[in-house]
């Protein structure tokens, strides 16, 4: 974190930490929908939790984020070096927590073709691992939940 000695000066010329807004919106039954840029995330419950299943849970999209953040670090690595893609996939699995029934260890199995060059294997664990929601996770983030007047 950069320190200022001049308050006023430095909130002229550093950069706002605002980075990114979402509004999130309620659409009925279960469903509540976060918009933000020109994209509509939706979500709903499962049938067993009260919902219609119409669109993933929060929670499912938490962790497909995960495992998606990861397959574009293996895609742009291979497209930067011309290998294929196809035959090419990511399986994420994860091991709960019997007591909070939280995560305890989340695993991705990059699968890779016969033909898949030798060298490039154990940089591609490299490339997946700077995923910057699995860097989010472990370095996590300050939560600041708060009620305004609308």
């Amino acid at each position: 974190m950069h320190k200022c000695r001049y308050d006023y000066l430095c909130s002229l010329f550093l950069p706002k930490k605002l980075i990114m807004e979402m509004e999130i919106n309620f659409a009925g039954g279960k469903k509540v929908n976060a918009s933000f840029k020109n994209y509509i995330i939706k979500t709903d419950q499962p049938l067993t939790s009260g919902g219609e299943g119409s669109a993933p849970s929060p929670y499912d999209l938490f962790l497909a984020s995960i495992g998606t953040c990861a397959g574009i670090y293996v895609k742009s690595f291979c497209d930067q070096r011309n290998i294929s893609t196809e035959g090419i996939k990511l399986i994420q699995s994860l091991e709960l927590n019997s007591e909070t029934k939280l995560p305890s260890r989340i695993s991705i199995a990059i699968q890779l073709p016969r033909d898949f060059p030798e060298k490039y294997r154990e940089a591609l664990i490299s490339v997946a691992e700077l995923c910057a929601v699995k860097r989010t996770i472990a370095n996590p983030p300050i939560f600041e939940i708060q009620t305004v007047s609308s």
